[in-house]
């Protein structure tokens, strides 16, 4: 992650703040997959906090955050204790330091994605999980778009989704690089770090975001998002 995100925190927290699709679809399905009793947690890539704010409200006993922008830092700071650090860097951090660890749009901004998984395999403890909501990998893929038919309706274009790569996309005066792997090879990956899928939740967007965002429409119907729960020990399964 070696873009300046200090350059880009007003547009991103404008963002966050004003995308209905974060109250109506990204947070519920965060809060579908933590276990009802989070304990400590720990946000990577926390942002401006929103996630941390709704995982408190949870009953989270500790939340924790990192974050690469400093401002952004900043702004968390406010909801818990947070880590200026760049991932998956998480050195700062003793080995089984966190009940839950949990990222929201981060994995395709992460270069060095097995990293991620070896790094949060250590700090979260044997009896904990880890929970992940991104952008499906099928809509984020290189080539992918939305396409208008001769009847006026929304369809997709489906991009190069079984090549990994990277693509950059325009974040105000900025761009941001995003990285590309299929949900096969992200499943693979965290499994060699010893991480075990317990939950796999692949959703369009809904009806409430669609109706206030005419330029989702066409994005309640195709995978849009996708959520991840792994969890470290067997016997843990079903954690929610």
């Amino acid at each position: 992650m070696s873009d300046n995100w200090d350059d880009i925190a007003a547009w991103w927290t404008a963002e966050a703040a004003d995308d209905p699709a974060y109250r109506f679809d990204v947070h519920p399905l965060l809060l579908e997959l933590l276990p009802d009793d989070p304990g400590r947690v720990v946000d990577l890539g926390c942002g401006d906090g929103q996630g941390m704010e709704v995982v408190t409200k949870r009953g989270a006993g500790q939340v924790h955050g990192v974050d690469l922008s400093a401002d952004l830092a900043a702004i968390a700071s406010g909801r818990g204790a947070v880590v200026v650090g760049e991932l998956p860097d998480l050195s700062y951090f003793r080995d089984q330091s966190f009940d839950t660890a949990y990222s929201v749009y981060l994995l395709d901004l992460i270069e060095d994605h097995c990293r991620f998984f070896t790094e949060t395999a250590r700090i979260v403890r044997h009896t904990g999980c880890m929970v992940a909501v991104l952008n499906h990998p099928a809509y984020t893929a290189p080539g992918s778009a939305p396409l208008l038919d001769e009847a006026g309706e929304v369809l997709w274009r489906w991009g190069s989704y079984f090549e990994s790569g990277s693509s950059v996309e325009p974040a105000g005066h900025r761009e941001i690089r995003f990285h590309h792997r299929s949900v096969g090879r992200l499943l693979t990956d965290a499994a060699a770090s010893g991480w075990i899928l317990d939950a796999v939740i692949e959703r369009g967007l809904s009806a409430e975001t669609v109706g206030e965002i005419p330029g989702y429409v066409g994005q309640e119907h195709i995978p849009r998002l996708l959520g991840v729960r792994w969890i470290r020990d067997p016997a843990r399964r079903a954690v929610t």
